[in-house]
């Protein structure tokens, strides 16, 4: 059982953190993932940045275009994370490489899924590949690496592409709480809850987590009342922008995530 797997058997609530690779410098890629793991982050997504990134946000896109300034690559990432899996703690945390089609493309599948693999990845999402293209194409290499490649559904997705996707998923389902870009916050909406007692009517095979718009921890309790748990990028990322004390700022946005709610 993979650790992805096995953190959904054993927990709920989860909390799942991304960041941009690179950012905010070429070499803070570990230390960041160290001080997420010790604050209590359940599972945390690396991402690679891309100059045409069309799913996110502002923040995102401009974390990504100065990660690339720094010089970050996807031959860079892989030798930064080459031995994270021997840093304390880190061993049992869940990893996954967020990014476009393209970079990988380029990169080389069968490369790239090698690389992921010798550095403990456990995930890939790509938001951009068609379920159609990965079964025909890329299904075998992501296995044979023991990569979960995880799909996102959104309020537009069909039940007939949502039934689909979860028989194909093995980690679990990216919930995209609105058809806005990432970092678009908000309270959450009825339209919203909709949606998402919809998803979970559905009594699909695979997890979900939800993502997009979960800034805090009123968002997060929310969303994890609708499902296994949520993930937090953009807010994140607006942290990692402070001056000064960068291990300090993680901690302290992480902390209260991570209190319990008084009964």
């Amino acid at each position: 059982m993979s650790r992805i797997q096995e953190l959904f058997k054993k927990k709920r609530d989860i909390l799942s953190i991304y960041f941009t690779a690179g950012f905010p410098k070429l070499d803070d890629t570990v230390l960041i993932i160290k001080t997420l793991v010790q604050g209590g982050a359940d599972m945390i997504e690396i991402g690679i940045p891309f100059s045409d990134p069309l799913a996110d946000g502002p923040v995102i896109q401009e974390s990504s275009e100065l990660a690339l300034k720094n010089g970050m690559t996807l031959s860079k990432l892989f030798d930064q994370l080459k031995d994270v899996r021997k840093e304390a703690g880190v061993s049992e945390t869940s990893l996954l490489l967020m990014g476009y089609l393209n970079p990988v493309l380029q990169f080389g599948v069968t490369r790239f899924c090698e690389k992921a693999k010798a550095c403990g990845i456990d995930g890939v999402i790509i938001p951009d590949l068609p379920l159609d293209v990965y079964l025909e194409e890329y299904k075998e290499l992501f296995q044979k690496a023991g990569l979960k490649v995880i799909f996102l559904i959104t309020p537009q997705t069909s039940d007939e592409r949502i039934r689909l996707i979860d028989k194909h998923s093995e980690g679990f389902i990216y919930l995209v709480s609105s058809a806005s870009t990432t970092g678009v916050k908000g309270q959450i909406s009825e339209e919203q809850i909709a949606y998402f007692t919809r998803i979970r009517s559905m009594k699909l095979s695979n997890p979900v987590l939800i993502g997009f718009g979960i800034a805090d921890k009123a968002g997060f309790n929310k969303a994890c009342e609708y499902a296994e748990g949520a993930i937090i990028g953009s807010a994140f990322v607006k942290v990692l922008r402070l001056e000064n004390g960068l291990t300090e700022n993680i901690k302290k946005f992480i902390s209260p995530l991570r209190q319990k709610m008084p009964l």
